[in-house]
């Protein structure tokens, strides 16, 4: 073998094992990150997209006489729309709604109307022919009295069984007569009673045959005023169009919006809502303009959240006013909005990647001349940041990183802990007093109420 191949093998094998020695020396020390407790401005946001709407618009619906309960149309489909966006004048047309609904329901309501009028009709001559009958009855009641009456008369010198004979008989006819005559107020009263809820029938029957006129003849929408025409949206938060239903309840078609005054409608999460609060900055970034930056306001929070589409998470509707010129901006436009939650002028915090934590309390491993594990006390949080309330001081170091001794590390700060654990057991029994307090207040109305009627004194 000559010198040459056997000195680079001889290299080889040096490389390797200086390699081999620098790879496992650096696995054996573990690289430290640390970083330190700054004291300044804390913010605390919460951030969120949200849509334009005007504050302010007249909304363009179904017809007035649609809603009326007499007409009895619940749904009504939209057959045609102006396009979104299209700018309008007073009385321009906007929309057309299913006349074919209200020509079926129209239709039905007439053969209702004939129908009952023939009913009517017929009640009427029930009526004649039953009471012409029972004015028969009548005419030969009296009749028999008089009969009965002649008999008595020409008995006068019978025998007297014979006499009483004919009192009786005359009585039983007299009674006849006036059993006749009370049957026949009452089939009279019968008769007229029919006859008048047959003739309420067809006057309820013409008055929605003429409702349902008039809004079969009021199914083309036009614009109350003019304005910019956006769509507004049905139950399931779904643009209005072509083919949608609206109804009585659910009646808006579109809107005119103002756009001199704006919001943007967001929706918070229930876990970041509790932050939420009207009166709230907002600073707001538009999508379609990104060099727009304005400045808004929280102005209404919603107290019950709705379910995500697609979701069992529930999100709360925000209102946020929007602030400067927006005469720039149009309805539906997307928004970036960072709403500050709070804000310290002065205080000190600390990256949310030093702080550790285990079942019952939060730490970090401050490196001042050997780690030390210590407990911690904090309090809000932003996207990057905890403040801290005790045990931290600034400009002291902490690991970013768990060290590789961090179970034999001793623990600082455990008067902190206890402290923590006050704190809590005391909310916690505040918590508990508030809720009995509320579960008695019922009872406790009912005992007074009591109380102040044993107060009365009654003088007899």
């Amino acid at each position: 073998m000559s010198k040459k191949v056997l000195l680079t093998i001889s290299v080889a094998i040096l490389t390797l094992l200086v390699a081999f020695f620098l790879l496992t020396q650096s696995k054996s020390e573990t690289i430290k990150i640390t970083t330190q407790v700054s004291r300044g401005p804390f913010e605390m946001i919460v951030y969120s997209s949200g849509q334009l709407e005007a504050q302010n618009s007249e909304n363009i619906v179904v017809p007035n006489n649609l809603r009326d309960r007499d007409v009895r149309i619940y749904e009504i489909t939209i057959t045609d729309l102006v396009e979104e966006g299209t700018v309008v004048d007073s009385g321009d047309y906007v929309g057309t709604l299913d006349q074919k609904a209200v020509e079926e329901a129209l239709t039905t309501a007439r053969e209702e109307l004939e129908q009952n009028y023939n009913e009517f009709e017929d009640a009427k001559l029930d009526s004649n022919l039953t009471l012409s009958n029972f004015r028969d009855q009548i005419i030969n009641a009296k009749d028999d009295v008089e009969e009965k009456k002649i008999i008595l008369d020409e008995s006068v010198y019978e025998s007297p069984s014979v006499i009483r004979k004919a009192e009786m008989d005359l009585d039983k006819a007299k009674r006849k007569l006036e059993q006749e005559i009370q049957g026949y107020e009452l089939k009279k009263r019968q008769a007229v009673s029919k006859v008048e809820r047959k003739k309420i029938e067809v006057r309820q029957l013409e008055n929605r045959v003429n409702k349902l006129s008039n809004v079969y003849e009021s199914l083309i929408i036009t614009a109350p005023k003019s304005g910019m025409v956006i769509y507004s949206k049905d139950r399931s938060r779904e643009k209005i169009k072509v083919g949608s239903t609206v109804s009585p309840w659910m009646p808006n078609i579109a809107t005119l919006p103002d756009l001199s005054s704006m919001l943007s409608i967001t929706f918070v999460n229930e876990i970041d809502i509790s932050k939420i609060k009207v009166g709230q900055k907002v600073v707001l970034g538009i999508d379609a303009l990104p060099e727009e930056v304005l400045e808004g306001e929280v102005v209404t929070v919603a107290n019950i959240g709705q379910p995500m589409p697609k979701s069992d998470a529930k999100v709360f509707e925000v209102k946020i006013r929007v602030f400067g010129d927006v005469r720039g901006l149009k309805p539906a436009m997307t928004t970036s909005n960072q709403i500050q939650t709070g804000y310290f002028s002065d205080t000190l915090f600390v990256p949310s990647e030093a702080v550790f934590s285990n079942d019952s309390m939060q730490f970090v491993y401050i490196d001042e001349g050997g780690a030390v594990k210590q407990v911690v006390d904090l309090g809000d949080q932003n996207e990057n940041h905890f403040l801290v309330r005790k045990g931290l001081k600034e400009g002291d170091v902490v690991l970013l990183t768990k060290p590789e001794n961090a179970d034999d590390l001793p623990i600082e700060g455990m008067d902190i802990y206890r402290e923590i654990l006050e704190r809590r057991a005391k909310e916690e029994e505040e918590a508990r007093k508030a809720q009995e307090e509320d579960k008695a207040k019922p009872f406790n109305l009912q005992k007074k109420a009591s109380g102040n009627s044993s107060n009365v004194i009654v003088i007899g």
